[in-house]
């Protein structure tokens, strides 16, 4: 039916990253850029969802460029989730073994950082079940490009020389960028989003990836 199969990352592939594991690396990123005492509402702003227009205005409050906050920001987001992983706190969930029974390449995107999702493939040892994986650049650009942009989705379709794709996530966001790329969805009901009301329609609503293959088989 597909000629590939897109999947998010966090959420759909590995465990979710704790809210207050990045705010804590968020303060960090502060820190290291020697910011001392900032606004906890400035620092609670850069944690998650952030605009490109917000980090700027944020960096200008503080004297530094926009490039350097949010690269120090990822940084210490990625170092954060390393520790996550390797504490045993971010795990792979265990149905994504049976993606080996989709016949149609893989890939992965994400709108974490490139560098997280490449910890994440090779600390499981996974890397070889994705043909391509992208995730963001630390930079105040990918912020414009990250989900529901479909950059980063139609980037992988073309690595992957797809059209008929699927995509597979657990938010909001995911839905809507499948829809912007013109290809079908998925959402999937780990048990964080069992009993989410989405506003969007997928064209799937699955509980693990054992429906997926059902799909996709």
């Amino acid at each position: 039916m597909y000629d590939a199969v897109v999947l998010d990352n966090d959420g759909v592939l590995v465990g979710r990253t704790r809210y207050d594991v990045l705010r804590e690396a968020t303060w960090d990123a502060f820190d290291s850029l020697s910011i001392d005492d900032p606004d906890p509402d400035d620092v609670e702003s850069m944690v998650v969802g952030v605009s490109p227009d917000e980090l700027r205005t944020v960096a200008d409050r503080y004297g530094v460029a926009a490039e350097d906050l949010w690269a120090a920001r990822d940084l210490h987001a990625h170092r954060q989730q390393r520790r996550e992983i390797e504490a045993g706190r971010k795990d792979l969930y265990p149905d994504v073994s049976v993606l080996r029974d989709i016949d149609a390449p893989l890939g992965i995107v994400s709108s974490n950082q490139q560098q997280t999702v490449d910890y994440v493939l090779d600390h499981y040892g996974v890397r070889e079940m994705f043909a391509a994986a992208v995730g963001r650049n630390p930079t105040p650009e990918s912020l414009r490009r990250k989900k529901p942009n479909p950059y980063y989705i139609d980037r992988v379709l073309t690595d992957l020389d797809a059209e008929t794709a699927l995509f597979v996530g657990d938010n909001e966001s995911d839905i809507h960028a499948a829809h912007n790329a013109d290809i079908d969805s998925a959402f999937i009901r780990r048990p964080h989003r069992e009993e989410f009301d989405l506003s969007v329609t997928p064209t799937y609503d699955v509980a693990d990836l054992h429906d997926l293959v059902a799909i996709c088989c």
